[in-house]
C-alpha cells in the first residue's frame, strides 16, 4: 500500500491498495480515503504500519482487541501478511480507519454501458464487519 495526497496534519488523506491481502473487499489498485487518527473498532479496516518494517503501510481489518494490540486480518484468507504472521499490532501503529475506496476506470472501457457500470460502482463506503470474530475463531 501507498500513502499519497496527506497534508500535514489533515485528518483525510488518500492511499493505493497494493497486493490481494484484502480481496474481495478492496482490489489491487484500489484508491481509499483514509481518516488518520480515527477510533478503529473491531471490524473497521484500518492502515496501520506493518511491525516488523514500520516504513511500510499496510492495510487489514481490525479483528480483536488483545492485551498487547490488535490483531489484524486480510479478508482474503490465503494471503499473508496479517497478524498470523506477525501478532498483534500495538495501538501506536494504527494510524487510521478507511472510510471509502474509489476504483480508478477500466484503462480502455469506452462503451456507454461500461461507464455507467464503473460510475455505478466505482465509489463505495468501507463497512465495518462485525462478523470478523466468527471468521477469526473459524481459522
Amino acid at each position: 500500500m501507498t500513502g499519497q495526497g496527506r497534508e500535514p496534519g489533515a485528518p483525510f488523506g488518500v492511499a493505493e491498495v497494493t497486493g490481494p491481502s484484502m480481496h474481495p473487499t478492496l482490489a489491487h489498485g484500489d484508491r481509499l480515503l483514509v481518516h488518520y487518527g480515527a477510533a478503529v473498532r473491531t471490524g473497521d479496516v484500518a492502515v496501520l504500519r506493518h511491525p516488523l518494517q514500520q516504513d511500510l503501510l499496510i492495510v487489514k481489518r481490525v479483528a480483536e482487541r488483545r492485551e498487547d494490540g490488535w490483531w489484524v486480518l486480510g479478508d482474503n484468507p490465503y494471503a499473508e501478511g496479517d497478524s498470523r504472521v506477525f501478532g498483534a499490532v500495538p495501538e501506536d501503529l494504527l494510524l487510521g480507519r478507511v472510510r471509502a475506496r474509489y476504483r480508478p476506470r477500466p484503462q480502455g472501457q469506452r462503451s456507454v454501458p461500461g461507464l455507467l457500470a464503473w460510475a455505478f460502482s466505482a465509489v463505495r463506503p468501507v463497512l465495518s464487519d462485525r462478523s470478523v470474530s466468527w471468521r477469526l475463531r473459524a481459522r
